[in-house]
C-alpha cells in the first residue's frame, strides 16, 4: 500500500508496470486510473496550479487508501497525486488496485478515485486568459460519494 504526493510527473507504464509486477501472483486483477488535466470546452487552459499542506495530505490519502483495504479484498494500492502547476493534459493522479478477484479490484479503484475528487485537500485553481478562479467542488463529485 503506497501514497504518494508529488511535484514531478510519473511515467504511467512504469509505474502500471512495476505496481502490477509488485503484486504478483496474489492477484487475478490490476486496475489503474490516470487522471489528466482537461482544458475549458473550446479551450482557454493555461494551467491548473494544484496546492496542497503537506503531511496533512499525506495522512488524509492514506486514510482514504485504509478505507478501501478494509472494505475490499485488495493484495496491494497505490495512489500518486501531483501538486504545483500543470498544464492541459499533464497527469494529475493515478490510482492503482490488485484483488484476488476483478470486482474488488475495480471497486476499490472507483472508490479512492471519488474519494480523492472530493474529499482529498488539495485546492485547485485555473489559470486562463481571462483571468483565474479556484476550482469549486462539482454536485455529480459529491453525489458519487453517496454509493459508498
Amino acid at each position: 500500500m503506497t501514497v504518494r504526493v508529488q511535484e514531478e510527473t510519473f511515467d504511467i507504464g512504469a509505474e502500471a508496470g512495476a505496481f502490477a509486477v509488485r503484486a504478483g501472483g496474489q492477484a487475478g486483477a490490476v486496475v489503474t486510473f490516470t487522471g489528466v488535466v482537461r482544458d475549458r470546452p473550446g479551450g482557454g487552459l493555461r494551467e491548473m496550479v494544484i496546492e496542497h499542506y503537506p503531511g496533512m495530505t499525506e495522512r488524509a490519502l492514506s486514510s482514504i487508501e485504509a478505507e478501501a483495504v478494509s472494505r475490499w479484498a485488495l493484495t496491494d494500492s497505490l495512489i500518486i497525486h501531483r501538486f504545483g502547476p500543470l498544464a492541459p493534459g499533464d497527469q494529475i493522479m493515478m490510482v492503482a488496485t490488485a484483488a484476488p478477484h476483478r470486482a474488488d479490484a475495480f471497486a476499490a479503484a472507483e472508490y479512492l478515485m471519488d474519494y480523492l475528487k472530493s474529499r482529498a485537500p488539495f485546492w485547485k485553481k485555473e489559470i486562463a486568459a481571462d483571468g483565474a478562479e479556484w476550482v469549486a467542488a462539482r454536485d455529480e463529485d459529491e453525489a458519487a460519494l453517496h454509493r459508498w
